[in-house]
């Protein structure tokens, strides 16, 4: 390059040039010279502009180190390409291990895109279950699939967030089809949502199976259909000749050849497309074939004769979708065990078609068929008024449990109140005790240095020694049971719950059939259900062992169950010495049986001679491993805290 700097520069070779500037061709560097000059440059022409003003010349004087160049630039070529096929032949002794690896990435990848998706959709793992077996003593065919679908939602509309019309957001449906029961047959008016039904339960089951959350709540559960046939939509052509109803039953005879046992078959509009007599003999005929074969099946129609069809006949099960006749909108619920009603007369008449066409019209049905429709209409109204009942029942239930909580609080802060001030009554009387008690002593001194009797001095010693046995007596909690223990209900692992036992207060740790385990301070303790009463100071809360055991490390009253186990304190106040001892003894041997880690022994503070006792008698004791005196908050001096050896 500074070569060709250089003859860029010279006085020879720059008037030549049309422009003084170094360039590349096929790797190789060339100057620009004027065409009319060529002949003035020796040197190899590699190229020219599209003018033909410009060729593009490598001057004679460069070209050995331009060939160097080119040879240096094929020797990297060549040294990529050895590295490269050492590299590929180090990877290839390992193809086993990175195959493996590869998929196992995927694995991953495809986990978290799942979880990913259930986020989205909000979702939850459904319960998948066989098909299997009912008791053949009740089912000609013994295999059944389960489908048990609550609060279930369309994926697609829900990942959209596409609402219907007239609904401010997606409704959540339940569709149920167990036990016994092979068949749905959906019936209800246009637009009312029965093809959305269809596609949520086709998809539904199709996403569990490949390993993914469902869109419903947790409890739903699908079992696991080896094939999945659908008829959903028109299948009319024109180049095959196909009219909607051809098109419906190529496909249902396609299905029909592939499904069995194992499989779930979705058809819609069975029997649509022609006469409509003939269509409903057809969709029966068919619906029968289905059962025989013991297919899991799902149908929506609008001909009235499969209702009474599914309501006779054994394994199907009416369903319906609501349609609203005072706004002239669906509602999109589905309701099971309830065929859909006629409601085209009411709708032609809400919209104002003239009334003696709409008289006339009534006159051409069936009495029969319009009783049914009344009947319908009138279980529909009822089945409304009791949801609306059951509505304002929970909303009052609910109004009631806040009332009690508040009530539940408010009494708590006045009891932590009445104890603050009764604590602070105590302190000082125990102040004004312990004033007296000095004054006496200071009596006595003065008294025997005196040489005078001390029997009134004794008698009122023993006075104030039972005035401070009153006095030093822990402030009790007064709440009503039925303030702290107001809610029945389901109990579930964390929930806090009143032990009526025990009278304390825990959190469930397992459950069982008819007994549970209970963190009540530092003991797990087990109880029958009927014992247990939820705790009004809230809903579940987190078992936490450890938290359990700090909010309960100063019990204020014996613990006793009614086997023989100990609580975790002994009250020894009021007793002689012997007594105190034999009391302490029992109390011991039940404690280290029991395999409490720590007991708690009461002896008020008085003339400090019961303290003796005890220390004295927990320093030879060869249970105990250490002892000290209990914190401001458990009596001070007047207790002491004992650890009992493992």
């Amino acid at each position: 390059l500074s070569q060709l700097e250089g003859m860029l520069h010279s006085k020879e070779l720059s008037r030549y040039l049309q422009e003084p500037i170094i360039t590349q061709r096929d790797g190789r560097y060339v100057i620009p010279v004027r065409a009319d000059s060529k002949n003035q440059v020796d040197g190899i022409v590699h190229d020219q502009s599209a003018s033909g003003a410009t060729l593009y010349i490598e001057p004679l004087k460069i070209v050995p180190k331009n060939n160097k160049y080119r040879q240096l630039q094929l020797s990297e070529r060549d040294e990529e390409r050895r590295v490269l096929l050492e590299l590929t032949a180090q990877v290839g002794e390992h193809e086993l291990a990175l195959r493996e690896m590869l998929e196992a990435l995927a694995n991953i990848d495809l986990a978290f895109a799942r979880a990913r998706y259930a986020e989205i959709l909000d979702a939850s793992e459904p319960k998948l279950n066989p098909i299997r077996a009912l008791d053949k003593d009740e089912s000609k065919h013994p295999l059944q699939g389960r489908i048990r679908l609550f609060d279930a939602r369309h994926p697609l509309l829900d990942a959209a967030k596409i609402t219907l019309p007239g609904v401010d957001e997606v409704v959540p449906i339940d569709v149920e089809l167990f036990p016994k029961n092979r068949a749905l047959v959906i019936t209800g008016p246009n637009t009312g949502g029965k093809t959305v039904i269809l596609k949520t339960v086709g998809l539904l089951a199709l996403m569990a199976q490949s390993g993914l959350h469902i869109p419903a709540h947790p409890k739903s559960e699908i079992s696991l259909f080896k094939k999945i046939f659908a008829d959903i939509g028109d299948e009319q052509s024109i180049e095959q000749s196909l009219s909607t109803f051809s098109g419906h039953i190529t496909n249902i005879i396609s299905i029909l050849e592939q499904a069995d046992e194992f499989s779930l078959v979705i058809l819609d509009e069975l029997g649509a497309g022609t006469d409509p007599q003939e269509g409903a003999a057809l969709a029966r005929s068919l619906l029968v074939h289905l059962m025989e074969r013991g297919i899991t099946t799902l149908v929506t129609t609008h001909h009235p004769e499969l209702k009474a069809f599914a309501h006779s006949m054994e394994g199907v099960v009416n369903a319906s979708v609501e349609f609203d006749l005072e706004t002239l909108r669906p509602t999109y619920h589905l309701t099971i065990g309830l065929p859909g009603r006629s409601n085209a007369l009411a709708i032609a008449e809400r919209l104002g078609l003239p009334d003696e066409i709409i008289a006339t019209a009534r006159q051409e049905i069936d009495p029969t068929d319009l009783k049914a429709d009344d009947l319908l209409d009138e279980i529909y109204r009822q089945r409304d008024r009791a949801r609306k009942a059951r509505q304002r029942a929970d909303e009052t239930k609910q109004d009631a449990t806040q009332i009690r909580l508040e009530l539940a609080e408010r009494l708590d802060h006045i009891e932590d109140e009445r104890r603050s001030v009764l604590e602070e009554a105590r302190l000082e009387a125990e102040a004004d005790v312990a004033a007296v008690r000095d004054q006496i002593q200071e009596l006595q001194k003065n008294l025997r240095q005196a040489r005078q009797p001390l029997d009134i001095i004794q008698q009122a010693e023993e006075k104030v020694e039972e005035l401070a046995v009153e006095v030093e007596a822990p402030v009790e909690r007064h709440i009503p049971e039925s303030i702290i223990t107001p809610l029945q209900g389901p109990i579930q692992l964390g929930s806090k719950v009143h032990v009526r036992s025990l009278g304390q207060a825990g959190v469930v740790l397992t459950l069982g059939e008819d007994e549970a385990e209970v963190q009540v301070g530092i003991l797990r303790v087990r109880a029958r259900l009927s014992e247990l009463v939820l705790s009004g100071r809230g809903e579940e809360a987190p078992v936490d062992n450890e938290q359990a055991a700090t909010d309960v490390k100063s019990p204020r009253s014996l613990v006793e169950a009614k086997h023989p186990s100990p609580g975790v304190e002994l009250d020894l106040r009021g007793q002689r010495s012997d007594e105190a001892l034999s009391s302490l003894e029992h109390y011991l041997d039940k404690a280290y049986l029991a395999r409490l880690p720590w007991v708690r022994i009461i002896h008020g503070k008085g003339t400090g001679k019961l303290r003796r006792v005890v220390r004295e008698a927990f320093n030879e004791h060869p249970q105990i491993k250490s002892f000290q005196a209990g914190k401001r908050a458990e009596g001070g001096d007047g207790v002491t805290v004992a650890e009992l050896r493992d």
